[in-house]
C-alpha cells in the first residue's frame, strides 16, 4: 500500500472483524458522556428504572447512569464508515466516534450526507499530487474514497454536464484549514479546465489565477494564536468557464476585512503580512522612497519582529512581488500600494499631546506628519490642521472646531483602517480586472466561498453578529438543499411522506436580524440609531429590547449587564452580544477635512483610492451635536451608508447566487489548539460539529429515512432471518424483500420500500443486525453441539471395541494358562505342525488352477494389445496430418507478423509526416501573434468604449445567466425528448440496417468510380499549378528563416528562466527545512501558553457561570410549572391509553387456550405494576413530607441569614455616615497643610501604605471567596440528591411553587441591597478619584508657593502636633474600613448562599425537563409495548399456523422416511445380487483349484514315495521346509523386483506428465505470443485508422493535394485488407490448431487410459485399487483441461466479439468522413461474417466440450462402482499371489519391450515436433530480417518522394492560409462592428431607463418634500403645546432635525438610488 492508498483508503482490515461483530452482539454496548473524552464505550450491565448500571470498556468502572444520558452504538460494521448518514445510530457520539477512528488512521476527509467534513491534520499527506488528481477526474463521488477533489469534480462534472452553475461553500474555525482547502479546488480546477495539457504549458489565466491567491494572503492574512497564516476576510472566488469547460476569467468578491488589525494586534499576534514583508524585503531604494524604518519605531506593530517559524519575509516579499508581474500590474501601482502601507505605519507614528490650559491636541513632533504627507502626496500643514481642527459645517458655515487628544487619536486611527481597506478593496478589483481580461464569454460558473464558521465567543460583539448571521442564511441554505435532495430521492424511489422544509425552521432567527419592519430587525434598528445625534449604545439595546423582546428567538441575558446585553438563540446555541461602539462600528466615521484632502491629492493612486469622498460619515455626525448645530447630518451629495446596510446588501447579492447554483458544502474542523498532528479534543470537536451545522444536518436525517440498501445487499445480508419466507426459483429483488420484510414483522412506520431501495429510519438497521448475530451464533452453537456429539460418539465406539477386544484377549489368556500344563495339549502342539503335509497338496491343486487362469488372461491382454497397437498407428497418421497442418499455420503466422512490420514501419512514416505539420503549424501560430498584435493595436480604441460599457455589460451578464439557467432546464427536458425519440430511432434504424447496407455498398461503388475519375482530372491540374507555385516557395523561405531567428532568441530567453525558476525552488526547499525546525520551537512555546490561558478561562468562566445563573431562575421556575402540568396531562392520557389497551387486549385475544394463559399472564403483570405504583406513590408521598420539612427549614435558614444582612447593612451606614463626617474634618485640615510640601509627601506614603494593606486585605477575601465557593460546590452536591428526590414528587409542585414566590421577594430585596452596596463602593472610588485628582493640584500648587517654604519652616513645629493627632484619626478611619469590608463579607456570603440556592433551583429544573423527555419516552415506549401486544397476538396465530406448518413437515419427513426404507430395501436386494454373483465367483474358483489339483498329480505321487519311506521321514520334512525357505526367498526377491519395477513405471509417468506440462505451457505461451500479437496489431491497426482520420480532415481542407493523398491512402487500404485477411486466417489456422492439439491430447489421454488398463491387467491382485485412483486423477485433470478450454473459447469469442464491435465502429466513422473507404467497409463485412461463422464454431466445440465433460462424469462414476468391486477382488485374490510370480516375470519383460517401444515412439514424436518449431521459428526470424530490409528501403524512396511532395504542399497551404487568415480578420472586424452597435444601443436603452429611474426619483423626493412639511408643521404645533405630552416624548430624537436635514434625507436617498 502506498503513502497515499494510506491517507486515502485507509487500513481496512479492521473493519470486517469477526471478534469485534461477536463482541458487540453479545453485549449490549452505548455510548456514556464524560467529561475527559466526550463519550466513552460502555455496556449495560442491569436497567434499575430510570437508571442504568454500565460497565465502561476502559477501565472496567461499574457506573450509575440515566438513560436520558445513554445513546446507542452502531455495529462495528460501520467502523470509520465514509459517509456518516449511512450510521444505523445517528448521534452525536457515533459521529464523534468516526471522526475520530479516521482522523487516528490518517483519513481526515468523511462525508456526513451532504458534508465534506475535513478535519486539519496539522502536517503535509501525501494526497494533493498530480497522480491524485488525475485518479479523482471523471470519477463519480461513490467510486473514490472522500476528498476536495472528488467535491470539485463532482460539481466540475454537473455544470459540464448539466449547465448548471455550482458553488462550493468552506466554512470553520480559524485555523482549521478553510484557505488551504479552497487552493486545492483552485489547484484541482486549473489542472483539470485549463485549455492547455501540461502543467509546464499551463496557460496565463491559470497562471494569474493562482497567483492571486499570495497577493490576498499578503495582503489580507496574518498570523493569530491559531492559526500561522489565518486569513482575515471572506471571500467568494468565482471561476468562468466557457462551453468547452475551460476556465476563460475569474472574479473575486470579499466580505468583512478585519481593518482593526492594522493598528493594534494581540499579544505574539502580527499585523497584515504585507507590513513584515516590506519591511525585511524592500530594498534601500525602496525603503529610501517609502520612508521605512526599523520595526520597534513602529507603534501599531504592537508586538514588534514577529516572525513565523519557518517562513522569510524577504523571500516572501519578492514572491509577491513576482505575483504583481504575472498579474500584470505595473510597477507604478505597486509602488502606490506600497506607499499607502507606508503610509498607514507612519499614522501610528504621530503623537499627540495635551495643552496645558486647554483640553486641545497639539503635535509637539511632526515628523511623522510629514512622512505621511509626503507618502500621500499632500500639503503638511493641511493636514496638521485638518487633523487638530477640523473644519465642520454648523448651519450653512464652516467653523473650525479644535480636537482633544482623544479625538485626535481616534481620526488618525480611524484613516489608517480606512486608508488600509479602501487600497485592499482597490487590489481586489485590479486582480478581478486582471482575471477578466478574456473576451470569450462564460458559459458558466464554480463558486468558491471561503468565510469564517459560526463563532460563539465570551466577548461577543458586532463583527460576531455578521458572521453568525451569515452563517445561518448558510445553513439555511443547506437545509433547504438538503430538503430538495430528500424530496428528489423519495419522488424517484415512488415513497409516500410527509414533506417539511427545514430550511424554514431558521427563518425567524434571520428575521430577527434582518428584518425591515413589524417590528424592525436587530441591524435595521443599529441603522435607526445611527440617525439619531445623542443615540448611544445603551439607547440602541432598550430599542432592541422594546421591539424584539416577545421574539421566540431574542432572550434577555443572564450574565451580569457589564458582560452581555442580549441573547440570541441560533441553530447553534445561544449567543450573548455585548452592545459596545456598535454605533460606532456600523457608521464606521472619518475626518471629512483629510478625506478631502487626500481626494485633492498629487499622487494619483491615493487620489484614485479617496474618489468617493461624499459617501463617508463625518466625525461631526458621531460627535453628538446639540440642537443649535443644524444640519449635522447633513452631507453634501449623497447619503452615507453604514456596514450593517452594506454588508446585507453583500449578503444578499451573494446568497441569490448561491441559491441559483448547486451547492457543495465543504466544513473545516480544528482537532486541537496546540497544532499538534494526531491528537483530537473531543469536546472542541463537538462544539465545532454544533455551529458547523453537520448535528442540524444529522437531525433533519433523522427526520426522514436516513438508512437506505439495496435489494440484493438487503436479500444477501437478512436472509438468514427469514429462511421459509422466500419461495425456491427466481423472484425479483424488490418482492423478496417485501416478503422479508412482512417475515420479519416490523412496524410499516419504520421503512418504506422504493423501486430499488429499502429505506429505514435510524436504529432499525442495529437492531436486525442484533437479531442477525443472534441467529448466526445459534446456528454456529447446533453446529457445535452437533461435532461434539459426533466425536463423543466415536470415542464411545472405540472405547467400546476396546473393552470387546480386552475382554476375548483375557479369556484367551486364561484357557491358554489353563491348557499350557495339559499334557495332550503339548502333544497336539508337537503334533500339529506335522499336519501341514496334507494341505499342501491341496493348495498345490490350486495354485495350478489359478496358474491357468493366469495364462487364458495374458492371452486375452496380449489380442488387447495388438487392438491398441493398430489403433495406435492410426493415430500417429492423424498425428501426421496434424503436424502438417501446423505447419501451414506457422507460416501464416510468419506472413501476418511481416504484414505487422510492414504497418509499423508506415506508421512511423505518418508520424514523421505528422511532427512536420506540426512544426509548420508552429510556424503559422507565430504568424497569427503577428497578426493579433496588428489586431491589438486596432482594437485599443474599442477597448475604451468598452470600459465605459463594463457596468452595462454587468447587468447583462446578470440576465444571460438567468437566461443560461432557464436554458439549461429547457435543454433538460429536450434532453429527456431526445433520448425517448433517440431510442424509438435506434429501434427503427436497426430494422433497416440489413437493407440499408446492400444499397450503400451498390450506391457508393458507382461513387468512387465517378470520384477516381475527377481525381486524375484533378491530379493533371495540379501538376500544372506545381510550377508556378516553385517561385512563391522561394519568397516564403526567406520569410521562414527571419520566424526562425525570432524563435531561437524565444527559446534562449526561456531558457533563462526555467534556470531561474529552478534556482527559486532550491531556495524554498531550504526555505521550508528552516519554517519546519521553527515550527517545532514554537509549537512548544505555544503549549506553555495555552496550557496558562486554558487555566485562566477555566477560572473565569466558573465565575461568570454562577452570575449567569441567578437571571436564569425566574424564567426557569415558569417554565418548570407549565412542566409539570404538561406531565399530569402527560400522565393522566398514559392512563387512558393503558385502559384502552386492555380493552384491545381483551378484544383481540382469541379463545384458544395458549391465548388465555397469555391473557391471564398478562393481567397477572398488570396487577402486579399496580401495585408497584400505588407502593411507589406511597413513597413518593413519604418523601415529600420529609422534602417539606427539609425546605421549610432551609427557608427559615435564609430567612434568619436575610435578617441579619439587614443589620448589618445598618451598621455598614451608621459607620458610613461616621465616615463622612470625619471625611469632612480631614478636608478642613488638608485645606490647611497645602503650605507643606514634605508634610504631603509623607501622608503620600502613609497613604500607599495603607493601600497596599487593604490590597493584602483584598486578597485575603478573595481566598474566603473561593473557600466559600468550595463550599458551594459541596452544597451543591448535597442538594443534588435532595433534587433527586424531588423529581419524585410530582403532584405536590403547586404548593412549592407558592413558598418559591415568597422566596423570590426575598431575593429581589437581597439584590437590591447588594446594587445599594456596590453604589456605595462606587462612591468610594469616585471620591478616591477626586482626592487623587487633589492631590495632583496640590503638588502644582507647592510648586508655584516654593517662596513661601521658609516661612512654613517655621511652623512646622506645631504641624507636627497636628499631624499626631491626624494619625489617630487616620487609624480610626482604617478600623471602620476594616469592619465596612467585614459587613461587605457577611453580605457576600449571604450573596452567595442566595446563589446556591438558585443554583440548586435550576438543577431541579433541568432535573425535571430530563424526567418531562423520560416521560415522552416512556410514553413512545408504551406505544411501541402496544404494537407489540398487538404483534405478540399475531405471532400466536402465526405460530398455530407454523404449528400447521411443522406437522406438514413431519409428514413430509415421515414419507421421506419412508421413501428411505423403499431404497434400503432396494439396496438390500442390490446386495443379495452381488451376493449371488460373489458365489458364483467362487464355484469359478473351485473349478480353477480342481485344474491346479490335476496338474499336481505328479507331486501327489512324488509326496507318496515320500510318505512310504518312514525311515526318511525326518529327513524329507527338514528339506520340505528346506524347500519352502528357499521359495519364500525367491518370493521376497520377486516382490522387491516388482517394487523396483514399479518405481521405474512411476519415475516414467512422471517423466510423461512433466512433458505433458511442458507441451501444455508451451501451447500457452504459444497462445498468449498470438494474443499479444494481435493486440498489437489492432492497436496499430486503429492508431493508424486515426491518423487517416486527421489525415482526411487535412486533405478536405487542401483539395489540390487530394489525387496524390488518395493514392498513398489507396495503397494503406489495400495493405490493411491484405492484413485483415492474412490475420483472419492466422485466427483460423490458430484455432484449426488448437482444435488438433486438443484431439492429440484426447487421443495421447485414451492412450495413457489403455496402458494403465494393461497395467491393470497385470497387477490386478497387487495394484488394482491404486490404479483406479490414479485413473480418477487423470480423470479430474481432463475435466480442468476441459475447463480451461472452454474459458479460453470463451474469451476468444469475448475477443472475436469485441474485434466485431470495434470493426463496426470504424466503419461507420468511415462512412460518415469519406465515401471512398467503401471497400475496406466490403473486406470488414465479409470478415464479419467469418469472424460470426467462427463464433458458431466456438459455440459447437463448446457444446461438444459440456458433452465430453458429461461423459466423463458418466465414467467417472462408473470407475468409482468398479473400485468397490476391484476391493472386493483384491481381498479375494491375495491369497493366490505366491504362485503367480512366475508368470509376473514373463510379463514384466514383455511390460519393458512394450515400454521401451512406447517410448521410443513418445520421443521421436515429440523430438519431431520441437525440431519442426525450432525450424519455423528460424524461418520466422529470417523472413522477418529479409521484410525490414525490404520495408527500409521502401521507406526511403518514399521519404525522398514526400519531403519534395510536402515542400510543394507546404507553398500552396500558406498562399492559401494567408487568404483564409486575411478573410477571417475581415469577418472578424465585421462581427466587432456589429457588437459594438449592440452595445451602443445597450447603453441607450441603459441611458433610457436610467432617465425614468431619475424621473421616478423626482417624483419621490417630490411626496418627501411634502411629507417634510407636514412634519414641520407637526414641530410647530408640538412648540406651540397642542399636541399630547406622549406624542412629544417619542418625537423628541427626531425633533432636532431641521428642514434641511430632511432635505439631506431626500438627497440621500437619491444617491442611494443612483
Amino acid at each position: 500500500m502506498s503513502d497515499a492508498d494510506k491517507y486515502l483508503y485507509g487500513d481496512r482490515s479492521g473493519m470486517s472483524n469477526p471478534l469485534a461483530q461477536a463482541d458487540w452482539a453479545s453485549k449490549k454496548q452505548v455510548w456514556v458522556p464524560s467529561e475527559r473524552l466526550g463519550f466513552e464505550a460502555g455496556s449495560v450491565k442491569e436497567e434499575l428504572g430510570e437508571e442504568c448500571v454500565v460497565e465502561l470498556s476502559d477501565s472496567g468502572k461499574k457506573v450509575k447512569i440515566n438513560k436520558d444520558d445513554i445513546q446507542k452504538m452502531n455495529p462495528p460494521k460501520f467502523n470509520k464508515v465514509e459517509d456518516m448518514a449511512e450510521l444505523t445510530c445517528l448521534n452525536e457520539a457515533s459521529v464523534l466516534h468516526n471522526l475520530k477512528e479516521r482522523y487516528y488512521s490518517g483519513l481526515i476527509y468523511t462525508y456526513s450526507g451532504l458534508f465534506c467534513v475535513v478535519v486539519n491534520p496539522y502536517k503535509f499527506l501525501p494526497i494533493y499530487s498530480e497522480e491524485i488528481i488525475n485518479m479523482y477526474k471523471g470519477k463519480k463521488r461513490h467510486e473514490m474514497p472522500p476528498h476536495i477533489y472528488a467535491i470539485t469534480d463532482t460539481a466540475y462534472r454537473s455544470m459540464m454536464q448539466d449547465r448548471e452553475d455550482q458553488s462550493i461553500l468552506c466554512t470553520g474555525e480559524s485555523g482549521a484549514g478553510k484557505t488551504e482547502n479552497t487552493k486545492k479546488v483552485i489547484q484541482y480546477l486549473a489542472y483539470v479546465a485549463s485549455s492547455f495539457k501540461s502543467k509546464k504549458d499551463q496557460g496565463e489565466l491559470e497562471k494569474q489565477l493562482l497567483q492571486a491567491n499570495p497577493i490576498l494572503e499578503a495582503f489580507g492574512n496574518a498570523k493569530t494564536v491559531k492559526n500561522d497564516n489565518s486569513s482575515r476576510f471572506g471571500k467568494f472566488i468565482r471561476i468562468n468557464f466557457d462551453v468547452n469547460g475551460y476556465i476563460v476569467g475569474a472574479n473575486i468578491e470579499t466580505y468583512l476585512l478585519e481593518k482593526s488589525r492594522a493598528i493594534r494586534q494581540a499579544k505574539e499576534e502580527r499585523s497584515f503580512h504585507i507590513f513584515y514583508y516590506m519591511l525585511s524585503g524592500a530594498g534601500d531604494k525602496l525603503r529610501s522612497e517609502l520612508c521605512l524604518e526599523d520595526y520597534s519605531k513602529y507603534r501599531f506593530l504592537s508586538n514588534g519582529n514577529v516572525t513565523i517559524p519557518g517562513q522569510q519575509d524577504k523571500d516572501m516579499f519578492s514572491e509577491t512581488m513576482e505575483a504583481f508581474q504575472i498579474m500584470s500590474i505595473p510597477e507604478e501601482e505597486r509602488i502606490g500600494l506600497l506607499k499607502v502601507v507606508s503610509a498607514v505605519l507612519q499614522l501610528g507614528n504621530m503623537t499627540f499631546k495635551k495643552e496645558r490650559h486647554s483640553d486641545q491636541a497639539s503635535m509637539p513632533d511632526d515628523t511623522a506628519a510629514q512622512k505621511v504627507s509626503h507618502l500621500l502626496g499632500i500639503n503638511v500643514t493641511d493636514f496638521t490642521r485638518a487633523i487638530l481642527s477640523p473644519r465642520i459645517k454648523v448651519g450653512r458655515d464652516y467653523v473650525q472646531k479644535a480636537q482633544t487628544q482623544e479625538q485626535a487619536e481616534f481620526a488618525v486611527e480611524a484613516l489608517a483602517k480606512a486608508s488600509y481597506e479602501r487600497m485592499f478593496r482597490w487590489l481586489v478589483m485590479r486582480i478581478n480586472k486582471a482575471l477578466d481580461k478574456t473576451k470569450r464569454q462564460g458559459a458558466s460558473f464554480i463558486g468558491i466561498l471561503d468565510i469564517a464558521g459560526f463563532e460563539i465567543f465570551e466577548l461577543n460583539s458586532f463583527e460576531q453578529l455578521c458572521i453568525n448571521y451569515t452563517n445561518e442564511k448558510l445553513q439555511q441554505l443547506f437545509n433547504h438543499t438538503m430538503f430538495i435532495l430528500e424530496q428528489e430521492e423519495y419522488q424517484r424511489e415512488g415513497i409516500d411522506w410527509s414533506f417539511i422544509d427545514f430550511g424554514l425552521d431558521l427563518q425567524p432567527c434571520i428575521d430577527l436580524i434582518e428584518k425591515h419592519s413589524g417590528p424592525p430587525g436587530i441591524l435595521s434598528l443599529l441603522d435607526e440609531e445611527c440617525w439619531f445625534p445623542k443615540a448611544t449604545d445603551k439607547s440602541f439595546v432598550e430599542k432592541v429590547v422594546q421591539e424584539q423582546g416577545t421574539h421566540p428567538k431574542f432572550q434577555k441575558p443572564k450574565k451580569l449587564k457589564d458582560d452581555a446585553d442580549f441573547c440570541i438563540i441560533h441553530y447553534a446555541g445561544k449567543v450573548d452580544y455585548k452592545a459596545d461602539a456598535w454605533l460606532m462600528k456600523n457608521m464606521d466615521p472619518l475626518n471629512e477635512c483629510v478625506a478631502t484632502l487626500l481626494n485633492q491629492s498629487t499622487d494619483k493612486f491615493t487620489a484614485d483610492l479617496w474618489r468617493d469622498v461624499d459617501r463617508i460619515v463625518g466625525l461631526d455626525k458621531v460627535a453628538g451635536m446639540s440642537d443649535s448645530m443644524h444640519g449635522a447630518f447633513k452631507s453634501r451629495k449623497g447619503m452615507f451608508r453604514t456596514v450593517g446596510q452594506l454588508y446585507k446588501e453583500q449578503l444578499g447579492n451573494l446568497m441569490a447566487t448561491l441559491r441559483n447554483t448547486n451547492p457543495n458544502f465543504v466544513r473545516c474542523i480544528i482537532p486541537n489548539h496546540e497544532k499538534k498532528a494526531g491528537k483530537l479534543e473531543p469536546h472542541l470537536v463537538l462544539d465545532q460539529l454544533r455551529c458547523n451545522g453537520v448535528l442540524e444536518g444529522i437531525r433533519i436525517c433523522r427526520q426522514g429515512f436516513p438508512n437506505r440498501i439495496v435489494f440484493q445487499e438487503f436479500r444477501q445480508r437478512y436472509e438468514i432471518l427469514t429462511p421459509n419466507a422466500i419461495p425456491k426459483g427466481f423472484m425479483d429483488g424488490k418482492q423478496a424483500c417485501v416478503l422479508m420484510i412482512k417475515a420479519l414483522e416490523l412496524d410499516p412506520n419504520l421503512y418504506r420500500i422504493g423501486q430499488s431501495k429499502v429505506f429505514f429510519r435510524a436504529g432499525v438497521l442495529a437492531h436486525l443486525e442484533e437479531e442477525r448475530d443472534m441467529k448466526i451464533t445459534d446456528v454456529i452453537i447446533c453446529f457445535q453441539a452437533w461435532c461434539r456429539g459426533y466425536v463423543a460418539r466415536k470415542a464411545f465406539a472405540k472405547r467400546q471395541q476396546q473393552l470387546m477386544a480386552m475382554k476375548v484377549i483375557q479369556r484367551n489368556l486364561a484357557a491358554y494358562l489353563k491348557l499350557r500344563n495339559w499334557q495332550w495339549w503339548r502333544l497336539f502342539t508337537k503334533v500339529k505342525p506335522l499336519l501341514q503335509v496334507t494341505r499342501q497338496e491341496e493348495e498345490m491343486v490350486a495354485k495350478d488352477e489359478e496358474l491357468q487362469k493366469v495364462k487364458e488372461r495374458q492371452l486375452q491382454a496380449e489380442e488387447q494389445l495388438q487392438q491398441y497397437e493398430t489403433k495406435q498407428q492410426q493415430l500417429n497418421a492423424e498425428k501426421l496430418a496434424l503436424q502438417e497442418q501446423l505447419q501451414a499455420e506457422t507460416e501464416l503466422c510468419a506472413e501476418a507478423e511481416e504484414m505487422r512490420a510492414r504497418l509499423a514501419s508506415k506508421k512511423q512514416e505518418l508520424e514523421e509526416i505528422l511532427h512536420d505539420f506540426e512544426a509548420r503549424l508552429e510556424e503559422e501560430e507565430d504568424r497569427v501573434g503577428q497578426l493579433h498584435s496588428e489586431r491589438k493595436n486596432l482594437m485599443q480604441n474599442i477597448t475604451d468604449l468598452e470600459q465605459q460599457l463594463d457596468e452595462e455589460e454587468a447587468a447583462r451578464q446578470k440576465l444571460q445567466m438567468e437566461k443560461v439557467t432557464t436554458d439549461a432546464k429547457m435543454k433538460k427536458i429536450e434532453d429527456d425528448m431526445m433520448v425517448l425519440d433517440d431510442q424509438n430511432n435506434k429501434l427503427n434504424k436497426e430494422k433497416k440496417l440489413l437493407e440499408d447496407r446492400i444499397s450503400e455498398f451498390t450506391t457508393n461503388l458507382a461513387e468512387e468510380e465517378e470520384k477516381s475519375k475527377s481525381l486524375q482530372k484533378l491530379k493533371n491540374k495540379h501538376e500544372a499549378m506545381i510550377t508556378d507555385l516553385e517561385e512563391r516557395l522561394r519568397k516564403e523561405e526567406k520569410i521562414r528563416q527571419e520566424l526562425d531567428k525570432n524563435r531561437r532568441k524565444l527559446e534562449g530567453d526561456s531558457t533563462d528562466l526555467n534556470d531561474q525558476i529552478s534556482e527559486l525552488q532550491a531556495r524554498i526547499a531550504e526555505l521550508e527545512a528552516q519554517l519546519a525546525k521553527k515550527e517545532e520551537e514554537l509549537l512548544a512555546a505555544l503549549a506553555k501558553i495555552e496550557e496558562e490561558a486554558a487555566a485562566k478561562n477555566t477560572a473565569q468562566k466558573k465565575i461568570r457561570e454562577l452570575e449567569a445563573q441567578i437571571s436564569e431562575l425566574q424564567e426557569d421556575l415558569e417554565l418548570e410549572r407549565q412542566a409539570r402540568q404538561k406531565a399530569d396531562k402527560m400522565r393522566r392520557d398514559l392512563g387512558e391509553e393503558l385502559e384502552a389497551l386492555k380493552t384491545e387486549l381483551e378484544d383481540t385475544l382469541d379463545s384458544t387456550a395458549a391465548q388465555q394463559e397469555l391473557r391471564s399472564k398478562r393481567e397477572t403483570e398488570v396487577a402486579h405494576l399496580k401495585k408497584t405504583l400505588e407502593d411507589e406513590a406511597k413513597a413518593h408521598e413519604q418523601l415529600m413530607a420529609d422534602m417539606r420539612q427539609k425546605h421549610n427549614q432551609a427557608f427559615d435558614e435564609l430567612n434568619d441569614q436575610l435578617e441579619q444582612a439587614k443589620r448589618n447593612k445598618m451598621s455598614v451606614e451608621k459607620s458610613k455616615q461616621a465616615l463622612e463626617s470625619e471625611w469632612n474634618e480631614v478636608q478642613i485640615e488638608l485645606k490647611t497643610l497645602t503650605q507643606g510640601k514634605s508634610d504631603s509627601e509623607h501622608r503620600r506614603k502613609k497613604a500607599e501604605s495603607q493601600l497596599q494593606e487593604l490590597q493584602v486585605k483584598y486578597g485575603e477575601s478573595e481566598q474566603q471567596r473561593q473557600e466559600m465557593a468550595d463550599k458551594m460546590a459541596k452544597m451543591q452536591a448535597e442538594l443534588d440528591n435532595v433534587n433527586s428526590l424531588l423529581t419524585d414528587a410530582e403532584g405536590k409542585n403547586i404548593k412549592f411553587s407558592k413558598d418559591l414566590s415568597s422566596v423570590e421577594s426575598q431575593l429581589q430585596d437581597a439584590q437590591e441591597l447588594l446594587q445599594e452596596e456596590t453604589r456605595q463602593k462606587l462612591g468610594i472610588s469616585t471620591r478616591l478619584r477626586q482626592q487623587e485628582d487633589e492631590q495632583n493640584n496640590l503638588r502644582e500648587l507647592l510648586e508655584e508657593e516654593e517662596e513661601g517654604k521658609r516661612n512654613v519652616e517655621k511652623q512646622v513645629s506645631s504641624l507636627q502636633a497636628q499631624l499626631a493627632d491626624m494619625k489617630k484619626k487616620l487609624d480610626q478611619e482604617t478600623a471602620n474600613l476594616e469592619s465596612a469590608e467585614e459587613g461587605r463579607k457577611r453580605v457576600q456570603r449571604d450573596a452567595d448562599s442566595l446563589q446556591q440556592q438558585l443554583e440548586e433551583k435550576t438543577a431541579a429544573y433541568d432535573k425535571l425537563e430530563k424526567t418531562k423527555t423520560r416521560l415522552q419516552q416512556e410514553l413512545d415506549d408504551l406505544m411501541v409495548d402496544q404494537d407489540n401486544l398487538r404483534q405478540v397476538v399475531s405471532n400466536l396465530d402465526r405460530k398455530q399456523k407454523k404449528f400447521d406448518q411443522m406437522l406438514a413437515e413431519e409428514k413430509n419427513t415421515s414419507t421421506r422416511y419412508a421413501e428411505e426404507r423403499d431404497k434400503a430395501e432396494a439396496d438390500a436386494r442390490e446386495k443379495d445380487t452381488r451376493a449371488l454373483t460373489l458365489a458364483r465367483e467362487l464355484e469359478s474358483m473351485t473349478d480353477m483349484k480342481d485344474e491346479v489339483d490335476r496338474a499336481n498329480k505328479l507331486l501327489k505321487a512324488e509326496m507318496d514315495d515320500l510318505v512310504s519311506s518312514k525311515d526318511d521321514v525326518g529327513k524329507s520334512v527338514h528339506e520340505l521346509e528346506r524347500s519352502k525357505r528357499a521359495m519364500e526367498q525367491q518370493l521376497e526377491e520377486m516382490r522387491v523386483q516388482l517394487e523396483e519395477l514399479e518405481d521405474e513405471l512411476q519415475a516414467t509417468e512422471d517423466a510423461k506428465l512433466r512433458l505433458e506440462v511442458n507441451m501444455q505451457a508451451m501451447k500457452a505461451q504459444f497462445d498468449r505470443d498470438l494474443q499479444a500479437r494481435d493486440e498489437q496489431g489492432e492497436e496499430r491497426r486503429k492508431q493508424l485508422v486515426k491518423q487517416v482520420c486527421g489525415m482526411e480532415v487535412e486533405l478536405e481542407d487542401e483539395r489540390r493535394q487530394r489525387s496524390q493523398a488518395l493514392s498513398s491512402k489507396k495503397k494503406l487500404e489495400l495493405d490493411l485488407g491484405d492484413l485483415e485477411t492474412q490475420i483472419d486466417d492466422a485466427n483460423k489456422g490458430r484455432d484449426e490448431a488448437i482444435k488438433q492439439l486438443k484431439r492429440l491430447q484426447a487421443q495421447m489421454k485414451e492412450q495413457m487410459r489403455e496402458l494403465e488398463d494393461l497395467r491393470m491387467a497385470r497387477d490386478e491382485a497387487v495394484n488394482g485399487a491404486k490404479e483406479t485412483e490414479r485413473k480418477l486423477k487423470a480423470l479430474e485433470a481432463d475435466a480442468l483441461h476441459y475447463q480451461e478450454d472452454l474459458a479460453t473459447a470463451e474469451r476468444l469469442k469475448r475477443q472475436i466479439q469485441a474485434e466485431r464491435d470495434e470493426l463496426q465502429d470504424e466503419i461507420n466513422n468511415s462512412n460518415a468522413k469519406n465515401s471512398l473507404q467503401a471497400e475496406e467497409k466490403r473486406r470488414l463485412e465479409g470478415r464479419i461474417t467469418q469472424l460470426e461463422e467462427d463464433l458458431e464454431e466456438e459455440l459447437l466445440n463448446t457444446e461438444m466440450v459440456n458433452e465430453r465433460l458429461k461423459r466423463t462424469t458418466l465414467q467417472m462414476e462408473q470407475l468409482t462402482t468398479e473400485l468397490s468391486a476391484e476391493h472386493s477382488n483384491v481381498q479375494r485374490l491375495e491369497g493366490t499371489r505366491s504362485q503367480l510370480d512366475r508368470q509376473n516375470k514373463e510379463m514384466k519383460l514383455k511390460l519393458q519391450e512394450l515400454e521401451s517401444t512406447i517410448k521410443s515412439k513418445y520421443k521421436s514424436n515429440i523430438a519431431s515436433l520441437e525440431a519442426k518449431i525450432a525450424q519455423l521459428e528460424e524461418q520466422l526470424d529470417i523472413e522477418s530480417k529479409e521484410r525490414q530490409q525490404a520495408s527500409r528501403l521502401v521507406r526511403r524512396t518514399e521519404k525522398k518522394l514526400k519531403e519534395i511532395m510536402l515542400q510543394v504542399d507546404d507553398e500552396r497551404r500558406n498562399a492559401e492560409q494567408y487568404k483564409d487568415q486575411a478573410d477571417k480578420t475581415n469577418n472578424r472586424m465585421r462581427q466587432l462592428k456589429r457588437q459594438l452597435e449592440e452595445a451602443e444601443e445597450e447603453v441607450t436603452r441603459a441611458n433610457a431607463y436610467r432617465r425614468k429611474l431619475q424621473r421616478d426619483l423626482e417624483d419621490v423626493t417630490e411626496s418627501a418634500d411634502a411629507m417634510n412639511r407636514e412634519v414641520s408643521s407637526l414641530k410647530s404645533k408640538l412648540r406651540r403645546g397642542d399636541v399630547h405630552l406622549n406624542i412629544r416624548r417619542t418625537i423628541a430624537r427626531t425633533g432636532l432635525e431641521s428642514d434641511e436635514d430632511l432635505d439631506a434625507s431626500t438627497e440621500v436617498s437619491e444617491q442611494a438610488a443612483e
